[in-house]
């Protein structure tokens, strides 16, 4: 199959059938030339703003157990954060500060709870220059965690503040180099899960995308266990949106914007990223890749 049937597959899949896999949270992550938030959280027609109170393709509707952004900025090779565990739409600062701040590497989530709801617990996670933020689930994390949290380097697990199985996710991923090794840190953090469910008997599956950033480029993944995993899609090329015209199509032509659910109707604007595979961005330019899971089958 073509490049071009390939991609139009991946957008007639995703996009005429909404996914019935389970999601429990929402979120957004955009690499680009310098960009005021709200164009994104806010301002299109399915905003991240409007995914809190109307998701589509997620288990709940309704996202209302907090949120987050993080941002970089030129002047700091350290992202800024902002988090709250009142529903997005009942924040007034997110809107005042969406309109305010400008980046050209950005992050939001809503989150749907599985665990407590506090500031500590609402992504994006942010650790030296990294951020991490997750939708999905470890099936069995109760019966998991302490095997998986003995695994994180020490000195990484004394800056872990919450209790969800994201910062679990994270806190391996930082210990299995994702400074060196950003791709490879992922999948070897899904095999080190996998391992455990194994080893635990555990059935219920382990559903995630996941977006990581350290300021410079952007990486996104889905996975799922026993399944596709939940969804998520990337803004399409600007070969693919020539003639389109529109203020999202513009946007999208000069940046790499990926979603958990597209923020409009427009089909062409978006692709969906397959499942176990790991995508790679720097501004427009991205880069698809299996996921290589150690002692697995990709």
């Amino acid at each position: 199959m073509g490049e071009e049937a390939s991609r139009e597959g991946r957008r007639r899949t995703s996009l005429d059938s909404r996914s019935t896999l389970p999601a429990m949270c929402r979120w957004i992550a955009y690499t680009g030339p310098g960009l005021r938030l709200d164009e994104l959280l806010i301002k299109p027609e399915r905003s991240l703003l409007f995914q809190s109170r109307h998701a589509m393709e997620s288990t709940f509707a309704i996202n209302a157990d907090g949120f987050g952004v993080g941002w970089y900025t030129d002047a700091s090779g350290t992202p800024g954060t902002y988090h709250e565990t009142r529903p997005a739409w009942n924040d007034e600062n997110l809107a005042s500060i969406a309109a305010h701040l400008v980046s050209p590497m950005f992050m939001a989530h809503i989150r749907a709870a599985t665990s407590a709801v506090s500031r500590m617990n609402c992504h994006p996670f942010r650790a030296g220059r990294w951020l991490f933020q997750h939708n999905g689930a470890i099936g069995g994390f109760d019966r998991l965690r302490h095997d998986l949290d003995a695994s994180i380097d020490p000195a990484v697990y004394a800056t872990m503040k919450g209790c969800t199985d994201s910062e679990t996710m994270f806190g391996i991923c930082q210990s299995e180099g994702l400074d060196e090794d950003p791709p490879g840190a992922i999948a070897r953090m899904i095999s080190r899960v996998e391992a455990a469910r194994a080893e635990h008997h555990v059935t219920e599956p382990f559903n995630m995308t996941v977006a990581v950033s350290d300021g410079h480029t952007l990486y996104a993944a889905r996975y799922g266990s026993n399944g596709d995993g939940p969804s998520l899609y990337h803004s399409a090329s600007s070969s693919e949106l020539a003639g389109l015209g529109g203020r999202l199509a513009d946007l999208e032509s000069a940046a790499t914007i990926i979603v958990s659910e597209p923020l409009d109707d427009v089909q062409q604007e978006w692709l969906a990223i397959p499942p176990r595979t790991i995508l790679t961005a720097r501004g427009p330019h991205t880069q698809t890749a299996p996921l290589a899971l150690p002692g697995m089958m990709a």
